[in-house]
């Protein structure tokens, strides 16, 4: 994401949308009540209301609208702002109801009253990212699974299917299989521009797998995992192994796990957590909270059910008293186990009596 203007004393940042991460950093960041503005296309109608030979023509504006409604679905590319006009040219109606589709290479302006440091931090890190993605491969001696690793979550990109023999002495993999797993990593190692690639199975496979790699470049990329299964379930379990978090560190998707995996170890020492929506405001209260994590699930929910002032107040709260807040994407592991708990959980700095 690039920054094209930012004046807080305004309230305003401009920002110019690059990737379709950029997209999830901006359904966190704008919120009702913001102002947004940018060009769109609007139907204008031309000539009196009475007058029959009255015609409708599409034309690019310039429009703010104040937000009432925000949309993002993590597999459609585009980001759904809605919301009343309450500036623009002549030929626009005031207060008539409008929806920005911002989609990558946007460029749109946020005017808030208040930027809070969560979200003035969620900025800074889409600007900030420049690392190309994580490719991971799962696979046993019939199935293959490609993914790749974002920092909202990752994305199954496709299944391979083993040819596989039986014979006398046992089962055995057809050279073919090997091939095409290596086939698919050129391909998408040409088109993500994978910084790093890591290669996981059960036993000694991804060794035979790493033999059969002839481009050296592809190679110095490769980091060996273990993994029981293919499939999400194999993915998931491949971002917990010691041998991967440290390529991963730097990615949100392992820093959301390790968030969320010692939120659970506090838990089930009952003893420095919070969770679920009353107790963790009953910390926030008692200015207990170190670390607080919301889903952006929750946060989805909250804005349609018209609660989500609730969530901003005590994510502002927090700040004030000085702890980190951090929103957990729901489309991987950590932000599922999260939800499980209400989409809401702290860790605190000393225990709360609730």
């Amino acid at each position: 994401m690039d920054i094209i203007t930012q004046n807080l004393r305004k309230g305003l940042v401009t920002v110019k949308v690059k990737t379709l991460d950029d997209l999830w950093y901006l359904s966190q960041m704008i919120e009702p009540g913001d102002i947004v503005k940018g060009r769109t296309v609007r139907k204008i109608k031309i000539g009196e209301a009475e007058d029959r030979t009255q015609k409708v023509s599409k034309k690019q504006v310039l429009i703010s609208i104040k937000v009432e409604k925000i949309e993002f679905h993590k597999y459609s590319d585009i980001l759904r702002v809605s919301g009343t006009i309450v500036e623009g040219p002549e030929i626009v109606q005031k207060s008539s109801y409008h929806t920005f589709n911002v989609e990558e290479n946007k460029v749109v302006s946020i005017i808030k009253e208040n930027w809070p440091k969560f979200q003035l931090d969620r900025l800074k890190e889409a600007k900030e990212k420049k690392s190309p993605d994580v490719l991971i491969c799962v696979f046993d001696r019939e199935e293959a699974d490609f993914a790749l690793l974002k920092k909202q979550g990752y994305r199954m990109l496709s299944h391979l299917k083993g040819d596989v023999s039986k014979k006398v002495e046992g089962v055995n993999v057809k050279n073919t299989f090997y091939a095409d797993i290596v086939s698919k990593i050129e391909e998408y190692n040409e088109r993500y521009k994978a910084r790093n690639i890591v290669l996981a199975s059960p036993a000694f496979w991804k060794e035979d797998v790493f033999k059969v790699i002839k481009d050296e470049e592809i190679k110095k990329k490769i980091v060996l995992a273990t993994c029981s299964d293919t499939g999400k379930s194999g993915v998931n379990e491949v971002l917990k192994r010691a041998e991967v978090r440290g390529i991963l560190q730097k990615e949100r998707v392992a820093k959301e796990l390790g968030l969320v995996e010692e939120l659970f170890k506090e838990i089930s020492k009952d003893n420095l957590a919070a969770y679920g929506l009353k107790e963790v405001k009953e910390a926030v209260n008692s200015g207990a909270v170190a670390m607080l994590m919301v889903t952006d699930s929750l946060i989805q929910k909250s804005r349609q059910d018209d609660k989500y002032q609730e969530i901003e107040e005590l994510m502002k709260v927090t700040e004030q008293i000085k702890g980190e807040v951090f929103i957990i994407s729901s489309d991987n592991e950590a932000g599922k186990k999260l939800d499980g708990l209400g989409g809401i959980g702290a860790i605190l700095r000393y225990k709360v009596n609730y």
